[in-house]
């Protein structure tokens, strides 16, 4: 090999490692070219190499990030700094900002595309949008193959994982809003032995993230004006205590929080977001959450499984049910219970199998 081409050699792959040395951050995400028109059942589809990020159909895991160097000017026990403050329960964070919800929407909505993602649900009349399926680039590893042949050919390499968040804006009792943002992800997996030439892959639910959701919480407050040091420290000021628990009470299964009406309201609007629930209404007055859902089948191998029922129109696919989800508080306890669509007390197998999803997920 000639020096001079060994130089030119040498001289790319320091300028590629320099590159890699100053991609610190750990979210990092590329949307589809253009939003989907439909969302179809992602448990049932294989990815395609061509079209990496347009994946059909609902955690990747943010690495913890250090505090650093802390503000004098801020006490590190507080949870606000100016209009923007964050609230926790169990391992649930959402923002309370005094701005009304019109104020908001538009700052909340250029915030996620600057973040690398398509918006392919907008309800301003909800307050409700939900980015499309991306995939977090940053955990691909990088070294320097990777990160060379990656410039190169961008679909080369893929973490396998994908991620949505849905963001609900909600009017609070102060006249300010709540800001939740809920994570969904898929993992692909083989559905059949990997090392066989006729190896398929399929994708499936993975849990879900609440240390990601705090991030992009955290790098919402910076877009509505908190700086860098602070919201890490309102991020990371309080820990994580366990808040719910399943219990029964007239031969109905319920969750017990240990938090008052208004807290409980916000996480258990939040959990139905984060575990796939439809809510079709919500009566705050009344302390009900109009829902559907569909039961999964205990016949796996035939049919599909619990999201790909629940978001596909096919006419096989069960009609999904009805349920009014209620909240009840005596001081700082709430009780949440499942009740049919005419508001009848249910305890079928779909009420328990409800509310022990909503208690591990407020926990």
């Amino acid at each position: 090999m000639k020096p001079i081409f060994r130089l030119t050699l040498l001289s790319c792959a320091l300028a590629l490692s320099a590159c890699s040395v100053l991609q610190s951050d750990k979210v990092d995400y590329k949307s589809a070219a253009k939003a989907p028109t439909l969302e179809i059942p992602p448990d049932l589809s294989q990815l395609s190499r061509e079209n990496r990020y347009a994946i059909p159909g609902t955690a990747v895991s943010a690495s913890s990030f250090m505090v650093g160097q802390v503000d004098k000017s801020i006490p590190t026990a507080v949870n606000s700094v100016g209009d923007v403050r964050i609230e926790r329960s169990g391992n649930q964070r959402w923002l309370v900002v005094k701005r009304p919800v019109d104020k908001l929407w538009e700052p909340v909505h250029d915030f996620w595309q600057e973040n690398g993602f398509l918006l392919v649900l907008e309800q301003a009349n909800l307050g409700i949008m939900e980015t499309d399926w991306a995939e977090n680039r940053a955990k691909i590893p990088q070294d320097f193959l990777r990160n060379a042949l990656g410039k190169i050919f961008d679909g080369l390499y893929s973490t396998g994982e994908r991620d949505k968040f849905r963001t609900r804006l909600e009017r609070n009792a102060e006249g300010g809003t709540d800001i939740f943002i809920s994570h969904r992800g898929m993992i692909e997996v083989y559905s059949n032995d990997k090392s066989s030439q006729n190896a398929t892959t399929v994708w499936q639910p993975r849990p879900v993230d609440p240390e990601l959701e705090a991030e992009f919480l955290r790098r919402l407050m910076v877009k509505l004006g908190v700086t860098q040091e602070q919201s890490k420290i309102l991020v990371a000021a309080d820990a994580a205590k366990v808040t719910s628990r399943v219990a029964t009470v007239n031969g109905q299964p319920v969750v017990q929080i240990d938090n008052g009406f208004d807290r409980a309201w916000r996480r258990v609007g939040l959990s139905l977001d984060r575990t796939g629930f439809t809510v079709e209404d919500r009566d705050r007055g009344q302390g009900t959450y109009f829902v559907r859902y569909v039961a999964p089948n205990a016949d796996k191998a035939e049919q599909p499984g619990f999201f790909a029922r629940m978001f596909s129109s096919k006419p096989k696919d069960a009609a999904p049910l009805k349920y009014r989800i209620t909240l009840r508080s005596e001081g700082e306890t709430t009780t949440v219970s499942v009740l049919d669509a005419n508001g009848a007390p249910e305890s079928s197998e779909n009420a328990q199998r409800i509310v022990k999803v909503l208690a591990d997920d407020l926990r």
